[in-house]
């Protein structure tokens, strides 16, 4: 367990470094399992979900190197399914990823429901039924899903919803699969274009990058690729919001325009004052206003990941804004704390509330209930006059490298207290 002790009311300045991207790397480090050849990944960023996927990985016999060092050297030589760790499968949402890889490389995989922050119903319909289609079976036994196959082959599906790590497993199934394979409403997120560039580094054959309709045509066998992991525009946009209430002045550097366009445009139309040249944002002092709404999206949307720091950001502008999430039924419920901190927000319905600015927030000792709530608080603190402890830091650790250390490098009052 971790606390962060946070005194507010500073300015943050200065320049910091984006790092890798959270939902690139843990599926790069999944489709490992494709090739018994060495794989590298560089730009790794050093956070707790990277070290879990590494133990996962390392329990079914694959040889892992360079935790927390921003490089890994992946060889998957061999693999026994048989030995997932379900107690690390139950840490981290992103070992559904196992799924696709495994079921390619060994023909079957048990696993439990996968664990993860509790932002709402978090299902794998959507990769059961894509599984299914390229030729796999699933049943399921005292809280455990068995998925085996014969062999997969290549088939057109239509996916239910347009699931990121849904979409991922089937191509990770799919990038060997005998034929060819057509993924219609795939997801298109950066971190999907990663792992796409990625397999075909590795000598897969897959089409659409960045678009909702995939084609790829299986090929006999991958071989070892280095890459590095993309920047991260969700810490991207972290840093933007952590400059704007704080009412600092901030290089981020490091950054993917190309992946920003949404993101800029929503904290632009806020009021917050940005400029982007070549890969580095420099985000000033800004007066601050409300929008008349924020609603998520399916990318190129705006990203649900980031809804948690704009409801921060929205107690310190004027007037009155409707911040929606329509993905997540639990991810507004953090606002509580908000509440508790002064901030003037009416919370509809389990998506949407509705918040009302400036308020002047005051510390607080509260927990962090989740990765992205975690850091919004954080946000809240840093703006907040006063003192404020944020509990369960560790959940914070999970996507956000160091965070204590790179805010006092901005001039941030930041403690942490490991217990």
């Amino acid at each position: 367990m971790a606390k962060l002790i946070i005194d507010g009311g500073h300015a943050l300045s200065g320049s910091i470094n984006v790092g890798g991207n959270k939902n690139a790397v843990l599926p790069m480090m999944a489709a490992c399992l494709l090739t018994d050849e060495l794989c590298v990944l560089t730009n790794v960023p050093s956070i707790q979900d990277v070290a879990v996927m590494a133990e996962l990985l390392s329990g079914i016999g694959v040889e892992v190197a360079g935790v927390g060092s921003g490089s890994l050297r992946i060889r998957a030589k061999t693999v026994d399914p048989l030995k997932l760790d379900q107690d690390l499968v139950a840490q981290l949402r992103a070992s559904v990823l196992f799924f696709g890889p495994l079921l390619a490389r060994t023909s079957s995989v048990s696993m439990r429901h996968p664990g993860g922050c509790i932002i709402g119903r978090r299902g794998i319909d959507t990769h059961i039924e894509a599984l299914d289609a390229l030729g796999a079976t699933l049943t399921i036994e005292r809280g455990m899903y068995h998925v085996a196959t014969d062999h997969l082959q290549g088939t057109s599906l239509f996916l239910s919803e347009t699931s990121v790590t849904g979409t991922e497993n089937a191509l990770m199934a799919a990038v060997t699969a005998k034929g060819h394979t057509v993924i219609r409403n795939a997801a298109s997120e950066p971190h999907v274009q990663a792992l796409c560039r990625f397999l075909n580094a590795m000598g897969g054959n897959i089409q659409g990058i960045g678009s909702n309709v995939l084609t790829i045509d299986g090929v006999d066998a991958l071989h070892g690729t280095s890459m590095d992991v993309p920047p991260d525009h969700i810490e991207v946009g972290t840093w933007i919001v952590a400059a704007a209430v704080t009412k600092g002045d901030v290089e981020i550097t490091g950054v993917n325009i190309g992946d920003l366009e949404k993101i800029l445009l929503t904290y632009r139309a806020f009021g917050v004052t940005i400029d982007a040249q070549g890969n580095t944002l420099h985000v000033h002092p800004s007066e601050l206003h409300a929008v008349r709404k924020v609603e998520t999206n399916v990318w190129p949307g705006f990203p649900t990941d980031l809804m948690s720091v704009t409801v921060t950001l929205a107690t310190q502008v004027s007037g009155t804004t409707l911040c929606h999430d329509w993905m997540y039924e639990g991810r507004m419920f953090f606002v509580d704390k908000l509440i508790q901190m002064g901030a003037n927000i009416i919370l509809s319905d389990p998506h949407r509330a509705l918040v009302t600015g400036p308020t002047p927030l005051r510390g607080k000792d509260i927990d962090s209930p989740d990765l992205r709530a975690g850091m919004a608080l954080i946000l809240a603190a840093l703006s907040a006059s006063g003192q404020s402890t944020i509990e369960r830091a560790e959940l914070i650790d999970r996507g956000y490298e160091k965070v204590d250390e790179r805010l006092r490098s901005l001039g941030g009052h930041v403690e942490r207290v490991d217990d």
